[in-house]
C-alpha cells in the first residue's frame, strides 16, 4: 500500500478529491492531510472523511518537523493541493522525486512566488492569453520551477472574469490531479488498466 499525504492552506477541494479517489483504492491511501493555517477548510474536509489532520505553523515547517511528521505516517509520497509554503530543503531531500504540485496556469507561464489562486488568473486575463490551463509538476527548491508532469489546457473567452476562468481551471485539476497521482504510484496490474496516460 502507498501511502500518501496531502500539505494544504485553503478550502480544500482538490485535498478533497484526492482522497475520495482513493477511498478504497487496492493499493493507494491517504494517511494524513497536514495544514499550516488553523482555520483552514480542509480541515473540515478532510476530517469528515475521516482522514487524520495536523496542524503545522509556518516555523515547525523551517524547524524539519513537515519531515518529521511525513515519517511518523510513514509516508511514500507528498501532494501538494493549495499549499502555499515553500517546501524546506529538508523535505526535499527526503522525498526526492516524490513532492507534486498543482499549478493554475500553464507554466513557466504565470508562476514564481506570490502567484496563485485569483492571482494568477488576474495576470492571465490581463496578459490576453487565449489559453490557460493546469500544470503538475514535481516540486524543487525553486517555485513552480520543477520537472512538468502533465500539462492540460483550457480556452480563456471573452468576458472571462477571474472567478468563470478559475472555474474552468478548477474543473481540469478536479479531473487530471488524482489520476496522474495514480499513474505515479500505482503498478498493480488491475490498477494499471485504469490509468489516465496523458
Amino acid at each position: 500500500m502507498k501511502k500518501i499525504a496531502i500539505l494544504a492552506s485553503g478550502e480544500g477541494t482538490n485535498a478533497e478529491r484526492i482522497i475520495r479517489y482513493f477511498t478504497g483504492h487496492p493499493t493507494v491511501k491517504v494517511v494524513v492531510v497536514i495544514t499550516n493555517k488553523a482555520e483552514a477548510g480542509v480541515i473540515r474536509r478532510a476530517e469528515n472523511l475521516q482522514v487524520p489532520v495536523e496542524h503545522l505553523p509556518a516555523s515547525a515547517f523551517k524547524e524539519g518537523k513537515a519531515t518529521a511528521m511525513l515519517r511518523h505516517y510513514e509516508a511514500d509520497f507528498v501532494v501538494l493541493a493549495g499549499f502555499l509554503l515553500r517546501i524546506p530543503d529538508d523535505l526535499l531531500e527526503a522525498y526526492p522525486d516524490r513532492i507534486v504540485n498543482i499549478h493554475p496556469s500553464l507554466l513557466p507561464k504565470f508562476g514564481g512566488k506570490g502567484m496563485y489562486g485569483s492571482r494568477v488568473h488576474e495576470a492571465v486575463l490581463a496578459s490576453g492569453e487565449q489559453e490557460s490551463g493546469i500544470t503538475i509538476h514535481y516540486i524543487n527548491e525553486h517555485y513552480d520551477e520543477g520537472a512538468i508532469i502533465l500539462q492540460a489546457q483550457c480556452p480563456v473567452l471573452e468576458g472571462d472574469t477571474p472567478d468563470t476562468l478559475a472555474s474552468r481551471v478548477h474543473q481540469l485539476e478536479y479531473e487530471h490531479y488524482p489520476k496522474i497521482i495514480e499513474e505515479l504510484l500505482c503498478d498493480h496490474p488491475t490498477c494499471l488498466n485504469n490509468l489516465f496516460l496523458g
